[in-house]
């Protein structure tokens, strides 16, 4: 009797990994899930220039929960002021309804300012990390919303606001 148990359990056991293999095959591959995204920014001006290329990527476990890295460049000249911003992130996305989406957003950027002055330049390099928690209305593969910083320091970050708006694109 107790063969005939181990038997039936080890059938049964054959039988259950069976069926989830089968279903883990009919599932989307790890390509079907990442979509990808980012940012482009160019401004200029009179004596003026910035450019910003912000790429990013992000892997769906399913319908409410995404995550994925990003990465950031940022140069900006303004006369005699030059800034070099470097950096990656690491952003998690949840959907708890289809149209909203909360976000949290690691990033951590390496900033160098150089000021040419008439006696010598001034140079400061420093690393700005930041920790964004956002809520945003979610249509299609945009979302709009705003963002609240943590970590926000005013006097050595590179924002303005611990409060920022954004606009997030994956296809």
């Amino acid at each position: 009797m107790k063969i005939l148990n181990l038997i039936s359990v080890f059938v049964l056991c054959l039988f259950l990994s069976n069926q989830s293999l089968k279903a883990q095959s009919l599932e989307a591959g790890f390509w079907d899930r990442v979509q990808y995204g980012g940012g482009f920014g160019l401004n200029f001006g009179s004596n003026y220039f910035a450019l910003n290329v912000a790429p990013s990527a992000i892997y769906n476990f399913n319908e409410y929960f995404a995550l994925g890295p990003g990465l950031s460049y940022s140069y900006i000249k303004n006369g005699a002021f030059k800034t070099s911003i470097t950096g990656g992130s690491v952003i998690a996305l949840f959907n708890p309804l289809s149209q909203i989406q909360l976000s949290a957003e690691l990033e951590e950027l390496y900033v160098s300012q150089i000021q040419e002055l008439d006696g010598g330049n001034r140079n400061r390099d420093f690393w700005n990390t930041a920790l964004f928690l956002g809520a945003g209305y979610r249509s299609g593969p945009m979302t709009f919303g705003a963002r609240y910083n943590l970590l926000f320091d005013d006097t050595n970050g590179i924002y303005a606001s611990a409060i920022q708006p954004f606009i997030r694109v994956y296809f």
